[in-house]
C-alpha cells in the first residue's frame, strides 16, 4: 500500500463582487493553497478586465483547498461572511451585474 505525501486538492467556485476583495479572505484560511481571480458565465472566449462586464461575465475566484484541513461548509461561511445576498445590484461598492 502506498500513502501520498499531498493530499487531494479540491477546487470551488465563488462569485460576489470585486475578486480582489474575495481573495483575501480565502487566502487567509487553513487549508486553502491558492485563490486565482478570473471570469464566469458570458459569452465572450477569453476575456480581460477592460471588456469582460459587456459580455455577461461576472468576477469570480477559484478556491484550490484541502478537504482535510478545511471543508467546503469552512469555505461557504467564509463567502456568506464577504457579500451581502440581498443586494441584487452589486456587492457593496461594487455596483453592476458584473458584481451580482
Amino acid at each position: 500500500m502506498t500513502h501520498s505525501l499531498w493530499a487531494e486538492q479540491k477546487k470551488a467556485y465563488f462569485a460576489g463582487g470585486c475578486f480582489w476583495c474575495m481573495e483575501s479572505a480565502f487566502e487567509k484560511a487553513p487549508g486553502v493553497s491558492e485563490v486565482i481571480s478570473g471570469y464566469m458565465d458570458g459569452s465572450q472566449k477569453n476575456p480581460t478586465y477592460q471588456n469582460y462586464a459587456d459580455s455577461g461575465h461576472v468576477e469570480a475566484i477559484e478556491v484550490q483547498y484541502d478537504p482535510q484541513k478545511i471543508s467546503y461548509s469552512k469555505l461557504l461561511d467564509l463567502f456568506w461572511r464577504t457579500v451581502d445576498p440581498t443586494d441584487a445590484g452589486g456587492q457593496f461598492v461594487d455596483r453592476g451585474p458584473q458584481n451580482r
